[in-house]
């Protein structure tokens, strides 16, 4: 049982020397190109690079200590996070870099996760993502979701989509988040972004009162409950454009997964709901690439006419193939089509294409029946060697 801690935190006794080592830490972890940091009470540090948690010290950090780097960081908010047992907050590193962080109690005192958010916001081409992406810009009412597991990219692909429309439109964004992670500038478009915890309440107040906030278009961050879901349906159904997302794998899961949260008596209308207000599912996982660093294969759902039909009908397992038979029209893909395609070029292996591929039997067939010549180029166009996995890199403290 966990004793008893003081809610209240004196910000002047403090020294904030945890916090100067844990930058140490940071520092090193975007040097190697790391996307997590994990501090643990009584456990040593450790890091998420390409994919991997490897360890960063030696030494560990104690419990006194996590507790400590709690105080620094959340300060007033620590009291918050004593009540509620975990705590969501944005921790700026410098100019060009800010991590999302989460601390949550643990058996052993305070454990912290520290993701990488790059200030600056890549675009959907700098990306590498599907072309026909551009299209979502340029919608003005409906529903896009960007799907798949955490640390898959969501919040970096819905971003992009975002910095497109406030380049080229002229709009009201609301965007509702857990935390705000990228930060977007007034361009073309008024934007106006909502913390949850510090702005508002909670995701369904926060969407409640967007409706009576002149938006063109909301982002909510993630669609955590029924109410959430409905209420972001009727938003695209009254003219909005709503973007979120969901952690679904795939866009049939996706279906499903909206459909499902709702009682029996109210699917068939929620069916023919999403139906008509579906423009597209982003479905995305990271893979590594054959140079060991990370790129995204997508899978690519525009609501076409046969879709709606399928949608409506209830027959979701065609919609696989549904997805590649529209590429060259609607430029859809399934996440077979988009890991065969990265293969095509060069950019992954066999190996990895068929560990993520929903059908590796299937995909196989596909690549055995391509040109095996297939090599990997670098920038300058040279050959790249490739012998499995990439090494693992192992941090030190400066």
């Amino acid at each position: 049982m966990m004793e008893k801690i003081e809610k209240e935190v004196n910000v002047e006794e403090l020294t904030f020397e945890m916090t100067k080592k844990v930058r140490q830490y940071m520092k090193g972890l975007i040097e190697h190109g790391g996307s997590d940091l994990h501090i643990k009470a009584n456990a040593q540090v450790r890091a998420r690079i390409n994919g991997d948690i490897v360890t960063v010290t030696k030494e560990k950090i104690t419990k006194e200590e996590s507790l400590l780097l709690a105080k620094e960081m959340l300060r007033r908010r620590f009291s918050e996070f004593v009540e509620k047992k975990e705590i969501d907050f944005l921790y700026v590193y410098d100019e060009k870099i800010r991590f999302r962080g989460n601390m949550f109690f643990q058996m052993d005192g305070v454990s912290a996760v520290f993701r990488v958010i790059p200030v600056e916001i890549k675009g959907i081409d700098e990306l590498e993502l599907p072309e026909s992406l551009h299209k979502l810009t340029d919608i003005s009412r409906g529903l896009v979701l960007v799907t798949g597991v955490t640390g898959s990219g969501k919040s970096t692909t819905l971003a992009a989509l975002i910095d497109e429309i406030n380049r080229k439109h002229k709009k009201h964004i609301i965007t509702i988040e857990d935390p705000i992670e990228f930060v977007h500038k007034d361009r073309k478009c008024l934007i106006n972004q909502r913390s949850i915890g510090q702005d508002s309440i909670d995701f369904k107040s926060a969407l409640r009162a967007a409706l009576r906030e002149d938006p063109d278009i909301i982002l909510v961050g993630e669609m955590r409950d029924v109410e959430t879901i409905d209420t972001a349906l009727h938003a695209a159904e009254t003219g909005h454009l709503v973007f979120s997302t969901l952690h679904t794998l795939d866009a049939k899961e996706t279906i499903n997964r909206i459909i499902s949260v709702f009682p029996a008596a109210d699917q068939h209308r929620v069916r023919n709901t999403l139906a008509s207000v579906l423009e597209g599912v982003l479905s995305q996982r990271l893979v590594k690439t054959v140079d060991g660093k990370k790129t995204a294969a997508v899978e690519v759902l525009f609501n076409t006419s046969y879709i709606q039909k399928l949608i409506i009908e209830g027959r979701d397992m065609e919609i696989k193939d549904a997805l590649d038979e529209g590429t060259q029209i609607y430029g859809t893909q399934s996440f077979d089509t988009a890991l065969l395609k990265l293969y095509q070029k060069g950019k992954i292996s066999m190996k990895e294409a068929l560990i993520h591929a929903s059908s590796p039997n299937d995909l196989k067939l596909r690549m055995e029946g391509m040109d095996a010549s297939i090599t990997a180029k670098d920038s300058t166009g040279a050959p790249l060697s490739f012998e499995g996995d990439s090494d693992i890199f192992a941090l030190k403290e400066d």
